[in-house]
């Protein structure tokens, strides 16, 4: 049995000489290392996770011991993740990180005042009905309590958008989405509107319910550890598609859940908060201004087909 060689690099022709045993020293030498990043925005990235790590490390006097516990529970994150669940999309979810990025993203559409981002989640469908304005949304078989949305989506300059996609989707009042639930007729709750001459839309639905996220994994152990409750309040998806302007992807949250302040994922900021407002028949009404920040529209994908 033959051993194949394995060309080993060469070591630089300078003076060699040991990192000296102190972790500014350390610091410097990891970062030395990653010079050989070719790419400028990896090697930024890099660079800074790599100070902030050593940096986290030396606040809290990480021990050893420690260091596994949290590769382990890393490791742990990327076992749970399958076809059905991303347990790592999910960690940056309960971590708010998830959305700090998003807001980032959209520095300069808030100051201008649009509209908030919010996350995709992972049960929006491609293919999703074209409905007519005026339409219910909801299956003939969906009990819940009306819910009668008008919509209107503007630039920043505040003129209607004529033309727009509009997709949007839900949860039934049950907490379950169309496609985990077997008794829900396929693309219950799921449509897609353009807007009219005035920039608006309209549909009718069903007030949707708050849910759980996963607890079954790493993410629920460190929901649990830190004393939190897994839920989100119930919430409605947009997305508003526009020739000229950025995919504006967001949700707009009942302030009235009992899980509007305490949101799992964090999602629930500045104006995604809405009041669905009951009237004297128990009919629901929710109004939605969706305001676009002009610029190059990319689509996003589907998780769902």
């Amino acid at each position: 049995m033959s051993i194949t060689a394995v060309e080993r690099p060469r070591a630089d022709k300078q003076v060699q000489q040991a990192i000296p045993a102190n972790p500014q020293a350390l610091l410097q030498a990891v970062l030395q290392a990653n010079q050989g990043t070719k790419d400028p925005r990896t090697r930024e990235v890099l660079d800074a996770l790599i100070r902030h790590i050593h940096a986290f490390a030396s606040e809290v006097k990480l021990t050893y011991d420690e260091l596994h516990k949290g590769l382990d529970f890393m490791v742990r994150v990327g076992q749970a993740t399958g076809p059905e669940k991303h347990e790592g999309i999910l960690l940056a979810d309960i971590l708010g990180l998830a959305t700090h990025v998003l807001l980032l993203d959209a520095k300069a559409i808030l100051a201008a005042g649009g509209t908030e981002p919010a996350l995709i989640g992972p049960f929006w469908r491609a293919n999703q009905p074209l409905m007519s304005n005026g339409v219910r949304i909801a299956s003939e078989d969906t009990v819940g309590s009306p819910l009668f949305v008008q919509g209107k989506v503007v630039s920043t300059d505040g003129k209607p958008i004529v033309g727009a996609r509009i997709e949007t989707w839900q949860a039934a009042p049950g907490g379950l989405y169309e496609n985990q639930d077997p008794e829900q007729e396929d693309m219950n709750l799921r449509a897609v509107f353009e807007t009219d001459a005035n920039g608006q839309f309209w549909f009718e639905s069903v007030r949707p319910s708050g849910y759980g996220v996963p607890i079954d994994g790493p993410c629920g152990e460190l929901l649990a550890l830190q004393g939190r409750n897994h839920m989100r309040p119930a919430h409605l998806h947009f997305i508003a598609i526009a020739p000229g302007h950025k995919v504006l992807t967001t949700q707009i949250f009942d302030s009235r859940d009992p899980f509007a302040f305490s949101d799992a994922a964090f999602g629930a900021v500045g104006s995604l908060l809405r009041d669905f407002q009951p009237d004297s028949q128990g009919h629901f009404h929710l109004d939605v201004e969706l305001c676009l920040e002009p610029g190059e529209t990319r689509l996003p994908t589907p998780p769902l087909p």
